[in-house]
């Protein structure tokens, strides 16, 4: 378990990290920038779970909403705070897709992350942290993330806005 040491990194403005996974979310593709900024070596990130640069700031719940987007066939945008080998954290803008075969079947994941703005780290930092503090006040993970989940339901609600909209407004 590698221990966050608060210190970011940051990405060039014309930076783009490449990462492809197979169905369970393992490394099939990751692109230099990727390696450099992650700070693992091609050996290191092949075939692990993606979740291998998750940072605990990460909200478990926006994972769950991602991965309820590409395993129906969609597309989604969203901010996410990852975790380098050695603690450091980096924001990215990520757009992660399915992979389809010739015949329309989901085979794999393939997401684009850019840097994000400062402003939309800021804005989406607070909502991440509320997240955060509900799905802590359980001890079971699962129920924490469906609390979470839930949660994130209802300030989009509040807003009357989808989660798109939140994520493109920003």
């Amino acid at each position: 378990m590698v221990t966050p040491t608060g210190r970011e990194r940051k990405m060039g403005d014309d930076e783009i990290i490449v990462s492809k996974t197979n169905l369970k979310g393992h490394i099939t593709y990751a692109n230099d920038v990727f390696l450099k900024i992650a700070d693992y070596t091609i050996e290191e990130a092949m075939d692990q779970p993606h979740s291998l640069v998750r940072h605990p700031d990460m909200p478990r719940c926006v994972f769950k909403l991602l991965w309820d987007y590409i395993q129906d066939g969609k597309e989604i945008f969203a901010y996410v705070v990852n975790l380098a080998k050695n603690g450091d954290h980096y924001w990215v803008f990520a757009h992660v897709t399915p992979s389809f075969d010739k015949k329309g079947n989901v085979v794999g994941y393939h997401s684009n992350r850019r840097k994000p703005t400062q402003s939309a780290v800021d804005a989406i930092s607070g909502v991440y942290k509320t997240l955060i503090t509900e799905e802590n006040k359980h001890k079971n993970r699962k129920d924490g993330m469906q609390a979470g989940f839930n949660l994130l339901v209802k300030i989009l609600e509040e807003k009357g806005i989808t989660y798109d909209e939140l994520v493109l407004s920003l």
